[in-house]
């Protein structure tokens, strides 16, 4: 037997004890409701509502008007949210400690996120940059570099937070090396490394697309900007080693973000690890653009051209803003 599967990260039940996940074993090109999943905006203060000026029906949430909102959406078919923690009380400094703080809003929702939806995946997006003060997604030195140490260990420290608090998925977004497998060893240790799965933002470029998603997050840097940590846009070869590298260190599942400009390296991923299920994210850019594609009818069928592309390219779920719209076209009920 091969030495690499002996080793303690390479739990394979870690990818596949929740009903969802194993439908996403199951490849193929149609679009139903476990290949989708809603990115969702959560606010620390639980009764707000806030609309997203750049990004047309989306809405930043606390978690008492974020469970309405979903529940009309998994009576349609919802399978799966990820969850994206904002913070405008909580203090920013240069660690982002209020990221697995008990108040964190992300921490409190979960468990009543998972009270009023046992069958609903919850994944977490795990990054530093909405909570520190720099706005970098990891560490920095006293000369404004990463600090590539301090950096995965915050973030460990962070998934597994959110492990605890109930999160099926934790989704390290900030592309710092070595990061997958000191998660990977956090859950162990903690004795989840089967109930909590690692979805890696492998294959993340530093991309002009995120604009609207920095607004809403008020995520941006301070200084400099993240090209020494996401992947250049031209590299398909420094995607393939990142994938590699998180494949290595135990990733249960890979991502290619943004979504529509790079197919190639969704088929290059998918090919390159096609035992692995491949996550797309269709970005806050792609999802501007397509809002204002023309009318309802326009918009509608050019979004679902770009999905079943998507598909056809090896992404085995989508993650998107368009889920509400998505799940009244496939279930019919508008």
């Amino acid at each position: 037997m091969n030495d690499l599967f002996l080793r303690p990260e390479h739990v394979l039940q870690g990818g596949y004890f929740h009903s969802t996940l194993r439908k996403l074993q199951e490849p193929n090109t149609s679009i139903e409701p476990h290949n989708i999943m809603y990115p969702v905006f959560l606010l620390e203060n639980e009764d707000a509502i806030q609309p997203v000026g750049s990004m047309p029906n989306v809405h930043r949430y606390g978690v008492n008007q974020l469970i309405p909102a979903l529940t009309t959406l998994v009576d349609k078919g919802l399978k799966s949210i990820l969850i994206f923690g904002i913070v405008e009380t909580m203090p920013k400094d240069p660690t982002g400690s209020s990221a697995d703080d008990v108040s964190n809003p992300v921490i409190k929702a979960l468990p009543k996120l998972r009270d009023a939806f046992p069958q609903l995946l919850i994944a977490c997006d795990v990054c530093l940059c909405p909570y520190t003060s720099h706005g970098h997604c990891g560490v920095l030195t006293n000369t404004g570099a990463i600090d590539h140490a301090a950096s995965v260990k915050r973030i460990a420290e962070v998934a597994l937070a959110y492990a605890k608090a109930g999160a099926h998925v934790v989704a390290p977004s900030d592309m710092m090396d070595n990061r997958i497998k000191a998660i990977k060893d956090a859950l162990i240790s903690h004795k989840l490394q089967n109930q909590v799965s690692v979805l890696s933002y492998s294959c993340k470029f530093a991309s002009s697309m995120y604009g609207p998603f920095r607004d809403t997050m008020k995520s941006s840097p301070m200084e400099g900007d993240r090209k020494c940590y996401q992947l250049p846009p031209g590299s398909a070869a420094l995607a393939a080693r990142a994938a590699a590298r998180d494949v290595a260190e135990g990733a249960d599942f890979l991502m290619v973000k943004p979504g529509l400009p790079y197919l190639d390296i969704v088929k290059q991923t998918k090919d390159q690890f096609p035992n692995h299920p491949l996550f797309i994210y269709q970005v806050s850019g792609e999802y501007a653009m397509i809002s204002r594609s023309g009318d309802s009818n326009e918009v509608q069928t050019t979004l679902m051209e770009t999905l079943t592309c998507m598909r056809r390219a090896g992404a085995d779920c989508i993650i998107t803003y368009f889920a509400p719209v998505i799940l009244s076209i496939i279930s019919g009920k508008h």
